[in-house]
């Protein structure tokens, strides 16, 4: 019983905001990390030039959004690029291991068999 649910444990992973389950989510550690370092430099930036805290608070809150959905964004794109590229390279992969030898085969060609030129 008790290694039960240890394991239960182990597998619930870190939730953050009871939502988004971060260990498991593609994208999303390295998106939220992303957003914490853009909200340190944007808040810091902005106290720096303007010394209001409240508004720098606020535009350290924007540049965190706007980070993490920017960094969100982008990776699940080339995610997905990746997976395309993947499906194409194995369709590829199952067709040239079916035709391999036949007559269908597309780097089989009838010419090559022959050299050109003089002999």
């Amino acid at each position: 019983m008790a290694g039960e649910e240890q394991e239960n444990n182990n597998n619930k992973g870190f939730r953050l905001l009871g939502i988004l389950d971060v260990q498991n989510t593609p994208c999303a550690r390295d998106a939220i990390l992303h957003g914490a370092g853009g909200s340190l430099a944007a808040g810091l930036l902005h106290f720096l030039a303007t010394s209001r805290v409240k508004r720098s608070f606020d535009v350290g809150f924007a540049g965190f959004m706007l980070t993490t959905l920017g960094s969100w964004f982008y990776c699940r794109i080339n995610n997905a690029k990746l997976r395309v590229q993947q499906r194409i390279i194995q369709s590829g992969i199952k067709n040239k291991i079916v035709y391999e030898g036949t007559v269908l085969d597309p780097t089989n060609k009838p010419g090559a068999e022959t050299p050109s030129g003089p002999s």
